[in-house]
Parts: structure tokens; sequence; C-alpha cells
């Protein structure tokens, strides 16, 4: 198993992805002799997992079952174990896209935090590319290390435990992009422009507040970065259903008598009134944004580096 290449059938040493609903879901490390307690009953690793096919619908000891995934960057960030605040899907989207990211890019990232936005990097540059990744807590430096090593994507991630405001991040004119996601970004943008290639890169920061952005962007304008600009994203999920509402009235038309059908419906005709349980009425589907949603994530600031 591996996070950048699917494996057919699971290994004991994988990390596998629990499904118990889309809202309910979980990861465990397949070990032999190992179990795992879901309100279903226990799954036993040695005959419920190892050998079996990614995907897998697997009986617990209670009756109930689960299906058995096959990890990705999208489900390890919605069950990964948070170190600290992280990215979701949305801002990585556009992240990977505005920075320009491919097979055999070189990325520079600062702070690794819990690694969300790292696996997603990391699938995105395989097989050819490097992430170097630079978090300032020893701690979650060292566990990022081991995540990477357990998921099998270590020899495409250069982790280091430094302050990337003080000493950068330890490479000098080879990546293609740079993110930050610090609580000063401003103070490594120096050290940004430095990492990228002399030919040009694009950098990305994120930051949660506004005075942020601000002091982030004048740094980028002292240090000649060009085409700045910042984006917010805002996603709102609608709410398909079906509603009911009045037909007007516009009046009748001399010498229309079926005005008595349309208001009153087809009495001789079951389907009709199904249709339209309440006379006068007509029903369809529409979408109804949501009374309240989760909005402001953070501000995506992105630039280039300027050729001249």
């Amino acid at each position: 198993m591996s996070f950048i290449e699917y494996g057919e059938t699971i290994k004991e040493g994988d990390t596998a992805i629990v499904f118990l609903g889309h809202e309910s879901m979980f990861p465990v490390k397949v070990q032999h002799g190992g179990k795992t307690q879901t309100k279903y009953g226990v799954i036993r690793h040695s005959t419920d997992l190892i050998g079996k096919r990614y995907g897998s619908k697997v009986t617990c000891s209670k009756g109930g079952w689960v299906y058995i995934l096959h990890p990705t960057p999208e489900l390890w960030t919605v069950n990964l174990p948070h170190r600290t605040q992280i990215l979701y899907s949305t801002d990585i989207s556009l992240i990977t896209m505005m920075l320009e990211l491919k097979p055999g890019s070189v990325v520079c990232e600062s702070g690794t935090g819990s690694g969300s936005l790292s696996h997603a990097i990391i699938r995105t540059i395989s097989p050819t590319g490097h992430l170097y990744t630079v978090e300032f807590h020893l701690q979650r430096a060292e566990k990022a290390i081991e995540e990477f090593r357990e998921h099998r994507v270590d020899h495409l991630v250069t982790v280091k435990n430094q302050d990337v405001c003080k000493t950068g991040f330890g490479v000098s004119g080879v990546a293609d992009a740079v993110f930050l996601d610090i609580p000063s970004p401003w103070e490594a943008i120096e050290h940004a422009k430095s990492a990228l290639k002399q030919e040009g890169g694009r950098i990305c920061s994120f930051s949660p507040c506004i005075e942020q952005v601000q002091r982030t962007c004048l740094a980028l304008e002292e240090h000649d970065f060009t085409e700045i600009n910042t984006l917010e994203i805002l996603l709102r999920a609608y709410n398909v259903r079906t509603i009911s509402l009045q037909i007007p009235d516009l009046g009748q038309a001399a010498g229309d008598n079926a005005s008595t059908d349309r208001d009153g419906g087809d009495q001789s005709n079951p389907d009709a009134s199904r249709a339209n349980p309440q006379p006068g009425t007509v029903q369809f589907k529409s979408g109804v944004p949501p009374r309240e949603m989760v909005a402001h994530t953070g501000y995506l600031t992105f630039a280039t580096k300027s050729l001249f």
C-alpha cells in the first residue's frame, strides 16, 4: 500500500480506511493478530483484512458490516489525527492548481503541521518530484517523518525541523513553488524567493486574518514578486428538495370555460391528484441554500517570482 500507488490487496503494515458511512470512518494500521472495535463488532485483522481486496465488504462480529477502503490524500484529510488546524480539499484543490503543480515539480512547504496538504502535494508531484517541508515544532516534525515512512512516500519528501523565518528551507534555486502556512509569512518571503528557481516560480501564503495578508502583500512587492492576488473560497452546498407554489391567478380569457378543470384538477385522473395534492398548486424540485454555512477558512495569496 502506498498513498501514490494503488494496491489491490490488503497487506500487513498497510494503513486502511474503515468506512462505516459518509460521516463515520477512521484509519487503521493492519497488523497480524490485531483487532479493531467498531459499533458493529470486532474486525480481526488476520482473518478479516489481510489478503482481502481493497473495497471489500467485511462482516463484523455482531453481524454488521463495513467497507475497507484504500487510503487517498482526500480520505486522509478527513481522517488524520489532528496535531494542528489543517487545510481541507476545497482549499487544497485551488492551491494545487494555482501553484501549477505537476509530476516532477519541486515544492517547498512550511509548516508541515498534520500533513494534510503534504500528502496531496506528494501525490501530485510523484513519481519524480520532491517536497521539502519545514516544521518548527520538533514532535510534529518527528511524527510527520513517521507517517510518511508508514505511507511509503518518504522517498519523495524531506522533513526539516527548523524556523523557516530565520534559516529558510535549506535549499536554494531548486523549487518550482513555495507554500507558506505560518503565523508571520512576510518574514519568510526572502527565503522563499531564494528557494525558487532563477527562471521563476509561484508562491502561495495561507493566512486566516486580513492583517496578515496586508503585510505579506507588502513583503511580496518589496521582493519584486508580480501577479499578486488574494482569493477566498466559500463552499456553499445547496439542499435539493420538493417545494409547492401557488399557481398565480392571471384572470380568465373571454370564452374560456376550462378554468374549473385547471383550478380543481382532473378528479377522474388519480395520477393528477397525486402530482398536485393541493388544488391550485404546483410542485417542482428546487435548490435551497442553507441558512448557516461554514464560510471563512482563510485567505490564499498567490504571486509569481519576477524574471527581471
